[in-house]
């Protein structure tokens, strides 16, 4: 009998994720995907030290890396090294990689929430009550802050003593949104979508069903990305006039909401899940750049 595929699953099961479980999520899925696999669970801290073992790193569950930054560095410059395949591959241009997209997608007019991150670029944002400023590499809301325009100017005269990034910030005008909805995509393929209809409870997500022109929305990122294997979530905020514009484009370890999902939806993921990890354990090993 052949030898099963064996995947080491990066999560963080006690990871206080507000509005999430991670664990039971991740229980959910290493129990089905056993089924093909031969699993074993790890905390991202162990991630380097116990991945040579394995044929594949599934990265799911496992917290903001700013909260373990030299270790998932180490991890990255191993996988790269080794030739590692990870599950999202290293290649994405998304959260994987800091927050430089939304400057990208900003300079490039894509439909994204407007973001700039010198002081002598804050004309080019549209006037607000309100601005709210992240870290470049930030995460699950980790040092965000909302300023207003005076506070803004003083906020940055301050700190541009730092260097050109003046404290390694971004700046983007706070929207006023109807509702945020995400979509969330296995490769390039679109599974379902949910959205949270109370702007002030982020998590409290139901079912969404998308137009034609919100999947166009969503596809645009997800071809921008240029990930050949993975799950990518796309979220997104409806403005009061009506269109999308883009929060969030993450391809690291996105929380998949599994629990509010019907019993064939979710099982349809879990299934394109598998079959995407079959085919990518198939691929040539990476050559990261």
């Amino acid at each position: 009998m052949p030898a099963r595929p064996s995947v080491l699953y990066v999560t963080d099961l006690a990871y206080p994720a507000r509005g999430r479980r991670y664990c039971d999520e991740d229980i959910h899925l290493t129990s089905r995907l056993r089924a093909d696999f031969d699993l074993a669970l790890c905390h991202p801290l162990d991630t380097a030290a116990l991945m040579d073992g394995f044929d594949a790193v599934v990265v799911r569950n496992s917290g903001p890396v700013l909260h373990h930054r030299d270790a998932h560095d180490t991890f990255r410059a191993r996988a790269t090294a080794h030739g590692t395949r990870v599950y999202n591959p290293l290649t994405g241009r998304g959260d994987m990689a800091g927050k430089q997209y939304l400057l990208d997608l900003t300079r490039a007019g894509h439909p994204v929430i407007p973001t700039v991150d010198r002081p002598e670029d804050l004309h080019l944002l549209p006037r607000a009550d309100q601005y709210a400023v992240k870290p470049r590499d930030g995460a699950d809301s980790i040092g965000l802050r909302f300023l207003t325009h005076d506070e803004l100017a003083t906020s940055i005269r301050s700190t541009e003593a730092t260097g050109p990034d003046h404290g390694d910030v971004l700046v983007q005008p706070r929207i006023d949104f109807r509702y945020e909805v995400s979509f969330y995509y296995v490769d390039h393929t679109f599974q379902y979508a949910l959205h949270a209809p109370d702007p002030e409870r982020r998590w409290a997500l139901e079912r969404y069903e998308p137009t034609d022109a919100d999947l166009a929305f969503a596809r645009r990122f997800i071809d921008w990305n240029t990930l050949d294997h993975g799950i990518q979530r796309v979220d997104a905020c409806r403005t009061r006039e009506g269109d999308l514009l883009l929060v969030e484009l993450e391809d690291l370890n996105p929380y998949l909401s599994l629990d509010l999902l019907d019993e064939p939806t979710r099982d349809a993921f879990v299934a394109a899940m598998t079959a995407s990890l079959h085919r990518f354990l198939d691929t040539t090993p990476p050559a990261y750049r």
